[in-house]
């Protein structure tokens, strides 16, 4: 089984806490790795604590809101083996999974309403990589 690790800062926070909402709707375990309210904080801290958690299990992923998405994606691709993907409708969600592996998802609070966004986590978190040609591909990065 997977693990999800989840963070945000705080412009992120309150869609973070939906997204918390969501996976335990669908029954899923995630670590909430902060931040606990939304006073001010420096999403490089958050990102680089979500994304040390997913590079210690292949099959760990994480999810990062910050107010654009790319500020935490950024921050997130400089870690070895992170393929980290800024999201902005399903078919570039669904396309990270499939043809880049990508292991973390980042969302821009300010960018995409609630419904969206729970949206796009459901298909990164059920879509599978496709392997094959893109393997290859990956292997490069």
């Amino acid at each position: 089984m997977k693990k999800i690790f989840i963070s945000s800062d705080h412009a992120g926070f309150r869609l973070k806490e939906a997204i918390k909402v969501y996976l335990k709707s669908k029954k899923m375990d995630f670590h909430d790795l902060g931040p606990d309210n939304d006073n001010k904080v420096d999403y490089p801290d958050y990102a680089h604590k979500v994304a040390r958690k997913v590079k210690l299990n292949k099959k760990n992923v994480g999810i990062l809101v910050c107010g654009s998405g790319t500020g935490m994606n950024i921050v997130a691709n400089k870690h070895k083996n992170i393929r980290a993907a800024q999201c902005f409708d399903l078919k570039s969600t669904k396309l990270s999974r499939l043809h880049n592996d990508a292991n973390i998802i980042t969302l821009g609070s300010r960018l995409l309403n609630k419904k969206k966004a729970l949206s796009f986590i459901g298909v990164f978190l059920k879509t599978k990589f496709e392997g094959g040609r893109h393997s290859k591909r990956i292997r490069k990065i």
